[in-house]
């Protein structure tokens, strides 16, 4: 079974192509397409409340190039996700349209509450009786996820992302906000682990420098990799230490963002289990098809 995600994100835009094999009892997702295109949406909804015209028919051609390999590799079911950007765009509704009629490919609109239960959906494995926060942050918005006993017990959605906060779009309430809702749901004396998600917590794990089979960070080495990247400028963020440019300038208000909500908690560390919503999305098709 071929199963095919797309995520629209606020920063860029992925599509993963997976084979689903199931041998001998064994179900296997084998990845056979990834692609992420930087196509930033956020920076025209964010500051305008609209999609503009050049990012439009950039979107159109890259939803076409989509439609095309998933129909190339001939894929059974496929689920297509917009979040932040998308859902704040006064012509995103239009757009999506746009690209149902002429490109033939259905993009679903999702709340940050749809979106944080996608997510969830790929950390079962990570996640046993142990109370967890989870931290999902994206390029708009940031999702947080209380887990206990293998529950989710709280989850809510907050205008505070990455590119958001790199132009200082995020209101000083949303902080609050955020705080209030961490202490209403855990205790002081609850010693709680962090779980980030993210293509931005990502790469501060891999600038990390981890040993082989360790998937975890503790609070003071991402605050000394957000140190070690404030040291450099955005230029040599992206010709000395490689960052792809639209990763070079988000990743410091990012690290900000799982910071705060790791001291927040009071939580010295974090799991980093590199999935995402389109992991979440596969795990979606994969129930509804087997």
């Amino acid at each position: 079974m071929k199963l095919a995600a797309v995520d629209i994100g606020s920063n860029a835009i992925r599509l993963q192509i997976t084979n689903v094999i199931n041998y001998q009892g064994n179900i296997n997702f084998k990845k056979l397409e990834y692609l992420r295109f930087p196509l930033r949406l956020g920076n025209d909804v964010f500051d305008n409340k609209n999609i503009s015209d050049n990012n439009r028919r950039k979107f159109l051609k890259l939803m076409k190039a989509f439609k095309i390999l998933i129909d190339l590799y001939e894929v059974d079911d496929y689920m297509v996700c917009a979040t932040s950007a998308m859902r704040e765009s006064e012509n995103g509704r239009k757009i999506v349209e746009e690209v149902k009629e002429d490109i033939g490919l259905k993009i679903h609109i999702i709340d940050g509450n749809k979106e944080a239960d996608l997510i969830n959906m790929a950390l079962g494995a990570y996640i046993d009786e142990k109370p967890y926060l989870h931290i999902d942050v994206g390029g708009g918005s940031t999702e947080l996820n209380i887990y206990k006993d293998k529950a989710k017990i709280a989850s809510k959605s907050f205008k505070i992302g990455s590119v958001r906060a790199m132009d200082s779009q995020e209101d000083p309430k949303v902080w609050r906000k955020m705080d209030k809702f961490i202490h209403e749901n855990i205790t002081e004396k609850q010693k709680i682990t962090c779980i980030g998600t993210g293509g931005n917590i990502n790469k501060i794990f891999e600038l990390s420098k981890p040993s082989k089979n360790k998937r975890y960070l503790h609070m003071d080495k991402i605050q000394e990799i957000q140190s070690f990247l404030e040291s450099y400028s955005f230029e040599e963020r992206v010709n000395v230490l490689n960052l792809n440019i639209d990763r070079a300038d988000v990743i410091i208000p990012a690290s900000k963002i799982y910071l705060h909500a790791m001291q927040s908690a009071n939580s010295k560390r974090m799991i980093v289990p590199d999935v995402g919503l389109k992991d979440g999305v596969m795990n979606l098709l994969y129930e509804r098809n087997k």
